[in-house]
């Protein structure tokens, strides 16, 4: 379903030049058509150019010249403020990212009566398990076979604040969690959903260890393992068949390609090629790490 910029501007501080229609919002990569973007640069308004996903832009009154003909624009002295105040409203509304429904869990799934799954928002498919103070919040999809063991959160909201006008504000996730059929997470790991529309997923047969993390926008491919204490970044690929090792730490961002293996307590720091082993932790001091770098490139 399509909102219009002009029946969305009371809601935050910004001002329609030109109107157009949008269906998320999102960053300028988000493969979701329809995106309502923010852009604060003139380098972020020429990166929009040819990217057939974003159709409605909120920028300063100087750069809105500089939008692409064809995309929706509005102004605002802080279009950052401006953008993450409408998503944290719509968030929060329903039938915009999300329409609510009651929650269902196949007859055949076995859920203990000391776990927490919420009453609307869920879905839970055949043959799911589901442990003693494991914690199923709205928005998640399990589909067959899927175990969750004790102590597990799926669903919660991520670490996702902003820094503006001296204060923070905090971005709601409005997204959800998907786990395809017979994944498995072990007991007190903490998957978050998505921040926009769409899933934080994991793919079938991919089986996580205790104590784990896996951040906002998260996409894990089929039959990964993670073993304990590995801390997934906000927007990290991984591909199929993946190996992440104990206390492995991946940046946001990074894209690991089918069968790469990351050992144990690797930092991640750049993307990482399909079958490709990495090791080793870089975090030094900044400057001495750029300019290690530069004599190993």
């Amino acid at each position: 379903m399509s909102t219009r910029l002009s029946d969305v501007a009371g809601i935050a501080a910004f001002d329609v030049v030109r109107d157009g229609d949008f269906q998320t919002l999102g960053p300028a990569n988000h493969a979701a058509p329809g995106t309502l973007v923010f852009a604060e640069e003139a380098r972020w308004i020429d990166a929009l150019r040819g990217v057939s996903s974003v159709s409605a832009v909120i920028t300063t009154a100087a750069l809105a010249a500089q939008v692409p003909d064809g995309l929706g624009v509005a102004v605002a002295a802080s279009p950052r403020r401006a953008f993450f105040e409408l998503h944290n409203h719509l968030a929060l509304t329903d039938g915009f990212y999300w329409s609510d429904f009651a929650t269902e869990i196949d007859p055949s799934a076995r859920i203990h009566p000391r776990a927490f799954v919420a009453e609307r928002n869920v879905r839970v498919g055949p043959g799911c398990v589901i442990e003693p103070h494991a914690t199923v919040l709205e928005r998640v999809v399990l589909d067959g076979g899927v175990t969750i063991r004790s102590g597990t959160t799926l669903g919660s909201q991520g670490f996702e604040f902003k820094r503006m006008d001296g204060r923070i504000l905090s971005v709601e996730h409005a997204g959800g969690v998907r786990l395809a059929e017979a994944v498995e997470v072990q007991a007190s790991t903490v998957i978050v959903r998505a921040v926009f529309a769409g899933f934080t997923e994991i793919g079938s047969d991919t089986k996580v260890d205790n104590l784990v993390h896996i951040a906002h926008n998260v996409r894990i491919g089929r039959r990964c393992l993670l073993v304990a204490h590995a801390m997934i970044g906000g927007s990290v690929t991984l591909g199929d068949d993946v190996w992440v090792g104990p206390g492995v730490c991946v940046s946001n961002g990074i894209v690991i390609g089918d069968g790469a293996s990351l050992t144990i307590g690797a930092v991640v720091t750049r993307d990482v090629g399909p079958g490709e082993r990495v090791t080793g932790n870089f975090a030094i001091e900044h400057s001495r790490f750029l300019s290690h770098l530069r004599t190993v490139r």
